[in-house]
């Protein structure tokens, strides 16, 4: 592994990055205040499982395609942006009734889960920050070898940014908890919910890298 010299500002860094506020945490919040703590915490799940996806990509120096294929980039830029775009306007027009609840939470819960692991694989840009932050702190003297310490690492960060969604969905569900009993309050945070993922996808299409 590392030497405690790279160890310790790779844990500063993770924990700065993971709990700064970001695409993940608003999405993470968007779904719970649309769909409920379950769902929450299931997004949250889809993204830390779709994480390793990027974590394995980087440890086999696959994610480096995007720096020499700009297009391979950009298709999948557009069709992450795309999705949740999508998912935002899904949202917006969704319709629940009080009777609705009891047979919608499970589905919409194994929902979230699916749509959140092809929200993060469909972020090319979760690739780039793997392949660009985790060199950093990888030791080519170490006895581990080098795509090991991709993985070991990946994980670490994987389970950081997780603890900050999950921090997210907690908060979240405890604040609509006690002003979703309306109608009105119901329908106010599903116009937000959908309204931050369309503003998350309409960024990621429009940002220039």
């Amino acid at each position: 592994m590392p030497s405690l010299d790279l160890l310790i500002p790779f844990a500063l860094a993770t924990a700065l990055f993971a709990y700064m506020p970001g695409p993940a945490i608003l999405y993470t919040a968007a779904q719970t205040m649309v769909r409920g703590r379950r769902a929450g915490f299931m997004a949250a799940a889809g993204i830390h499982v779709g994480g390793y996806v990027h974590v394995f990509a980087a440890a086999l120096g696959l994610s480096a395609i995007f720096r020499h294929v700009p297009e391979a980039y950009m298709a999948v830029k557009i069709a992450g942006a795309v999705y949740l775009v999508w998912l935002g306007i899904g949202m917006l027009r969704r319709r629940t009734t009080a009777s609705d609840i009891p047979a919608i939470k499970a589905k919409t819960a194994r929902r979230a889960f699916l749509e959140s692991i092809v929200v993060e694989v469909l972020n090319p840009k979760v690739a780039l920050f793997f392949i660009a932050f985790l060199p950093q702190f990888v030791d080519p003297a170490a006895a581990l070898p080098i795509w090991a310490q991709f993985l070991v690492l990946g994980t670490i960060v994987n389970l950081a940014f997780s603890s900050a969604d999950i921090v997210v969905v907690c908060v979240a569900s405890a604040v609509i908890g006690r002003v979703r009993q309306s109608g009105l309050i119901e329908r106010i945070t599903r116009i937000i919910g959908g309204t931050i993922l369309i503003g998350l996808g309409t960024r990621l299409a429009l940002a220039r890298d």
